[in-house]
């Protein structure tokens, strides 16, 4: 290094020395390259429009509150520094579009996929994952055909309609003492499939069925399928299908004087979006719905998550945002035991899991199916969803 002389006179040693050190650990500084972190991408498709939409929304939170946290960790995997991004996609819970949404997710080359929200879009979407090798976990889909299908990289992360559909027969037969059940669904994928699991299982313990109505996933007009239905004087209505309809519907049998009968309903009408969309209607105090997992509330870290969800995402939550979360930190699981973010590294791990996350130990059959999940009946009472068992 060549120094001024004249600077040279004029500065004792000692604050050359500093001047010459200082110069050299900024060039030092300077050739230091900066790291750039591999960008892992997580693809998470839902409905964000359309009726609902507000599950898609809470799904999504989910997801974005664990993708959120990952990078608070700074992970690296496979020695080297990662960043996290999801990649949301909208299918309106229309299968059409979550065909195409999931094409997006394969050709956009992500990570990794949690979801769809919908049986009937999962199950579509299910193929096109398989086909280009991308893992899919979904959080809410429970229609049994999704794992009998042979692909090897999807995985369901609660109880499928088989343990619901049974449960709230078993519920209505055993605990309420009833005779008489009347069934509506909606025709779609869950909705069906979770009536007829119901039908199937209360007919084995000698309820009678008065009454099979359908409808669809758009209705809101219930009065001539609620009056058929009335004729029959069920003690019980059970309704395959999601809360948009079932909220209207609970007012409609208010209306028709149908305030006695129990209302039945899986997952897909446990929300807490229900009470809004009943607009206070009696017969919400009626309703015994199931979803496939613990509650919230008695799980050990079940409050405390439910309080970070709140505090990044206001009087967002609906039923399966714990699932979301803990989907993509089951994935993020898989590649760090893998030492890969590459899905045909990782994906084979994800059968062998064992993350303790919010919801449950996640441990998988073969077959994808969550191992030894729970279930939990709801009931609302004083405005507030509330757990049975």
């Amino acid at each position: 290094m060549t120094q001024n002389p004249t600077l040279s006179k004029l500065l004792p040693l000692s604050a050359l020395l500093a001047l010459g050190l200082s110069s050299l650990q900024a060039q030092a500084q300077t050739a230091v390259p900066t790291v750039v972190p591999t960008v892992v991408r997580i693809g998470h498709v839902g409905p964000v429009s359309g009726p609902q939409a507000h599950y898609g929304r809470d799904n999504e939170n989910g997801a974005r509150m664990a993708v959120e946290e990952l990078n608070a960790q700074g992970l690296s995997i496979g020695g080297k520094k990662v960043k996290f991004e999801l990649v949301a996609e909208d299918d309106a819970a229309d299968p059409k579009q979550g065909t195409a949404a999931a094409q997006k997710l394969c050709d956009a080359k992500v990570n990794g996929v949690v979801g769809h929200l919908n049986s009937g879009t999962t199950i579509p979407a299910a193929k096109v994952y398989n086909q280009c090798g991308l893992p899919m976990i979904s959080p809410s889909a429970t229609n049994p055909e999704l794992t009998t299908l042979g692909y090897k990289q999807v995985f369901r992360l609660l109880a499928n309609d088989n343990a619901l559909g049974a449960g709230l027969a078993k519920h209505a037969a055993h605990t309420l003492k009833l005779k008489k059940v009347a069934i509506i669904d909606d025709r779609t994928a869950y909705g069906k499939g979770v009536a007829d699991v119901f039908a199937k299982t209360a007919k084995e313990l000698g309820l009678e069925v008065v009454s099979q109505q359908y409808t669809n996933d758009k209705a809101v007009d219930f009065m001539a399928i609620l009056t058929a239905i009335k004729n029959k004087k069920p003690d019980g209505i059970f309704f395959g299908g999601m809360d948009p309809q079932a909220g209207p519907m609970l007012r409609q049998m208010q209306n028709l004087g149908l305030t006695k009968a129990y209302v039945f309903g899986g997952d897909g009408i446990c929300t807490d979006k229900l009470m809004e969309l009943s607009s206070g209607a009696k017969t919400l105090g009626n309703v015994v719905c199931a979803v496939g997992g613990a509650s919230l509330d008695k799980l050990p870290a079940g409050q405390a998550w439910r309080a970070k969800y709140e505090a990044r995402f206001p009087k967002q939550f609906q039923v399966y945002s714990p699932y979301t979360y803990d989907a993509t930190m089951v994935l993020v699981d898989a590649m760090k035991r893998a030492n890969s973010t590459d899905p045909k590294v990782y994906g084979p791990k994800l059968v062998e899991a064992a993350y303790q996350g919010v919801t449950a130990k996640v441990m998988f059959e073969p077959n994808g199916e969550l191992k030894n999940p729970a279930m939990t009946l709801y009931t609302y009472k004083d405005g507030k969803k509330v757990a049975l068992n």
